[in-house]
């Protein structure tokens, strides 16, 4: 077992993924910007990417870094995202990090067509073994679950519409993964030989259009499929606008992840089941498990 240290440990990924790694025996630290408030698990420490400084007493001794920072919410994120991976990349290389663990953004390696979204995260990539530390990069499509940007803007769509319109890229493939697969992939490849060096993609069992999640969403949380129209100009402009009107996702993160929304996202390799075996999960079950966790939650704030 290894010192692994989790950016973005309060994040939506980052708040799971440090429980379960410490369950599987390494020695954790949660890196966030206020270390005073946390209140996890793992070993708090203070931490920003955009901080070259504040990166070495967080690094050191860390044999495994896992990086889950990214900046949507900002409408520079490409230059913010890529300058916070140069950063981290040069201190974890100055530390001695044995390896890196990213998650990243599915997409065809020769797509010229990928969004400004997708074309960070494969600059950040790169960026993050600048410096020679091996990177394990994880690439993954939507990720269901409660909490989670994507799913959220799915959940409240089909929860506040009594019937929706939608653009072509509603018809676009993707293949959700559930957090618990994603957890559990990113847990799976810490620390271990075989993974230094490598790309792996990883989705759930079902390739599915957006229109076919959200009807899915709209018969599990509702009982009911929700009606649907296609027109066939919507831009990601008008798009985001709709999104923050009818949903608490800002303006910005919305087009920026609906701009990569025209883009297929499926897995062409499924080499990550090799590594770390077991079947993922159905999105359906992926649905079902967001919504009882908003249950719960909202049960425990009383």
């Amino acid at each position: 077992m290894t010192t692994v240290l989790v950016t973005g440990a309060t994040g939506f990924i980052g708040r799971r993924l440090v429980p379960a790694l410490v369950d599987a025996g390494h020695t954790v630290r949660a890196m966030t910007r206020r270390p005073d408030d946390y209140a996890g698990v793992g070993d708090p420490v203070g931490g920003d990417v955009d901080d070259p400084a504040s990166l070495a007493a967080a690094l050191d001794g860390v044999g495994v870094a896992i990086y889950l920072v990214h900046a949507l919410d900002d409408p520079d994120f490409e230059l913010k995202d890529a300058r916070a991976a140069r950063n981290f990349s040069r201190a974890a290389a100055h530390a001695g990090v044995r390896q890196i663990v990213y998650l990243g953004g599915l997409g065809a390696e020769d797509d010229d067509a990928l969004s400004a979204h997708l074309r960070s995260r494969r600059e950040v990539e790169g960026l993050l073994g600048a410096d020679g530390v091996p990177v394990t990069t994880l690439r993954a499509a939507i990720v269901v679950g409660h909490g989670g940007i994507s799913w959220e803007i799915t959940r409240q769509l089909v929860k506040n519409l009594p019937a929706m319109v939608v653009p072509r890229w509603a018809h676009t493939r993707s293949q959700p993964i559930g957090i618990d697969d994603v957890v559990r992939y990113l847990a799976g490849v810490v620390d271990r030989d075989e993974a230094l060096g490598r790309v792996f993609e990883i989705g759930g069992p079902e390739q599915l259009t957006y229109l076919e999640m959200m009807q899915v969403a709209s018969e599990v949380s509702g009982g009911k499929r929700l009606p649907i129209i296609t027109v066939p100009v919507l831009t990601p402009r008008l798009s985001s606008y709709w999104l923050a009107l009818v949903t608490d996702v800002d303006a910005t993160t919305g087009r920026n992840l609906i701009d990569s929304m025209s883009t297929e996202v499926i897995v062409t390799d499924t080499s990550i089941r090799d590594l770390v075996p077991g079947e993922p999960l159905t999105y359906e079950e992926c649905v079902r498990r967001a919504l009882d966790e908003r249950r719960t939650s909202a049960e425990d704030r009383g």
